[in-house]
């Protein structure tokens, strides 16, 4: 269960519209790397951490991912406000102005819709936390590239605060990486209990709900 709150994790104040930029920025919005992938990706395989702290940062980030998306959109609806047709259409924005109009959709900057596909989830929580720190990584390398297309300093602000916190984001990966690598070490055989099925926090299984090694 989540608790909404009516503000933006991050204030975004855009002072004048910049179709191209919001064309770029809409990948961070619906492209491979962009938040919604990134929330998706986290509050899925959080299921299959084989501890509860590992299941408590997932849980965490993928929520957080779900405020950069709407810090997102924010931005590229601000930078897209009142446009004229003529300007989207020379940004070559015209085929997204005949199916959304201004309206925001899920695709990258080159248009292509997002996809199921860009999520990764094996199973094995050695194997799906090393992609998450690599998602982390390309997120912020995105941002950086964005970072360097613009000259307004209100859309730096912003796109700088997203980048901070995948280096965050990064590190906490990285940090639970080696707790959960710690654990699987001194439970070699560890596999998800077969009854165990997703429930919500409060449900959770404790460590004695996972199938201890076998012999």
């Amino acid at each position: 269960m989540w608790v909404y709150e009516k503000k933006l994790q991050y204030p975004v104040k855009i002072s004048k519209p910049d179709v191209r930029m919001a064309k770029y920025i809409i990948t961070q919005y619906g492209g491979p790397d962009g938040e919604l992938s990134a929330a998706l990706r986290y509050l899925n395989q959080r299921y299959t951490m084989p501890t509860e702290r590992a299941k408590a940062l997932l849980t965490d980030i993928g929520t957080e991912e779900l405020a950069h998306m709407e810090v997102v959109a924010t931005i590229v609806y601000k930078l897209l406000k009142d446009a004229p047709i003529e300007e989207l259409k020379r940004v070559d924005l015209g085929g997204h102005y005949a199916q959304h109009d201004r309206a925001l959709f899920w695709n990258d900057a080159n248009g292509v819709p997002w996809i199921a596909a860009y999520v990764q989830a094996t199973g094995d929580p050695v194997t799906d936390l090393h992609d998450d720190m690599a998602a982390e990584q390309k997120a912020r390398t995105t941002y950086e590239h964005l970072i360097n297309l613009t000259d307004d300093p209100d859309v730096k602000d912003v796109l700088r605060f997203l980048r901070e916190r995948e280096v965050v984001h990064f590190q906490r990966f990285g940090e639970a990486l080696n707790h959960v690598q710690s654990f699987m070490e001194k439970h070699p055989g560890w596999k998800p209990h077969p009854d165990h099925q997703p429930k919500p926090p409060s449900e959770w299984a404790p460590p004695g709900g996972w199938l201890p090694p076998k012999g």
